[in-house]
């Protein structure tokens, strides 16, 4: 029987995951809290303020004020695994939570190391597995993403020094790859836009300056897809959980790798902290891998 997995390419309506970044003041807030029934993520307090607090209600909308990337994170799993009314998860701005989790990692290697903690960049290590895991769970979500990012100068080396070439996002440095459309904003007189930075959809061809509001990315996207409701993802069961606790406990997984590695390695694919928080359809899979190991009087045991 081949090994081979591959099927052929059939097109899926996806939700919508969109990274926003630009100045202040050019709109960013305002056109993600556009979007249906959104679940704000208020990494400055900017929600608070009269206009925006509008917004959300005319949406029927709700924000959490939090910069904690494990709070953040804690949240995107509630929002995977409940049954909730919202179509819409904003974390805005992403930079807040990702400068405040480089600081703390600075402080924990300085303390334990000396130096200041950033020497190599080596700071960057842990929170940039956060934002990775962080986005790899967004792109799971049944619901829109729209990520917000302040803006820099954005910098490039020539002869010995550096010369200014534009503006770039102030965030995890990968985090353009890692979505499907980057939007940098402008305000232009009182029009706000939104220029494609980088784009694999069809319908927002890189280069394209728009009017920066849900209804003209409703438009190219679809209403339909943007505005349907979300479905949770079924958690583990119990039984499949202590199903695979005993199996693990009594069968050698691998044989060049120990069954905590294993474990860790199931459960960061999953992006859960234990069985219990692992989606059905995946510990299934890994009760299935490991009792194709075993004699089938063992597994009936």
């Amino acid at each position: 029987m081949s090994r081979l997995k591959a099927v052929k390419p059939e097109a899926v309506q996806k939700r919508l995951k969109i990274f926003l970044y630009g100045s202040a003041g050019s709109g960013k807030t305002m056109s993600a809290i556009q979007f249906p029934s959104p679940y704000l993520i208020d990494c400055e307090r900017g929600a608070e303020n009269e206009q925006y607090v509008n917004a959300l209600k005319a949406v029927k909308g709700v924000y959490l004020n939090t910069s904690d990337l494990s709070e953040i994170t804690d949240q995107v799993l509630a929002l995977m695994h409940e049954k909730h009314p919202y179509r819409t998860l904003i974390v805005d701005p992403l930079t807040v939570a990702y400068n405040e989790a480089l600081d703390a990692q600075a402080a924990v290697l300085a303390a334990k190391d000396g130096g200041d903690g950033m020497e190599f960049g080596r700071h960057k290590k842990v929170p940039d597995q956060m934002i990775r895991r962080l986005v790899g769970m967004m792109y799971r979500l049944d619901m829109n993403v729209v990520i917000t990012s302040h803006e820099k100068i954005h910098y490039k080396k020539s002869g010995t020094g550096f010369e200014v070439v534009g503006t770039t996002f102030d965030c995890f440095n990968k985090l353009d790859y890692m979505f499907d459309l980057v939007l940098a904003t402008e305000k232009r007189g009182q029009e706000r836009v939104a220029i494609v930075k980088k784009s694999r959809i069809a319908a927002f061809p890189e280069g394209e300056a728009f009017p920066l509001s849900y209804e003209a990315i409703a438009e190219r996207y679809g209403r339909d897809i943007l505005e349907r409701g979300s479905e949770p993802i079924q958690l583990a069961s119990a039984e499949q959980v202590a199903r695979l606790t005993q199996l693990v406990e009594t069968v050698r997984i691998s044989p060049e790798k120990e069954n905590a590695e294993v474990v860790q390695k199931w459960l960061d694919a999953a992006d859960a902290g234990s069985f219990a928080d692992m989606p059905a359809d995946a510990i299934a899979k890994c009760i299935a891998l490991v009792e194709a190991r075993i004699s089938p009087a063992t597994a009936a045991a």
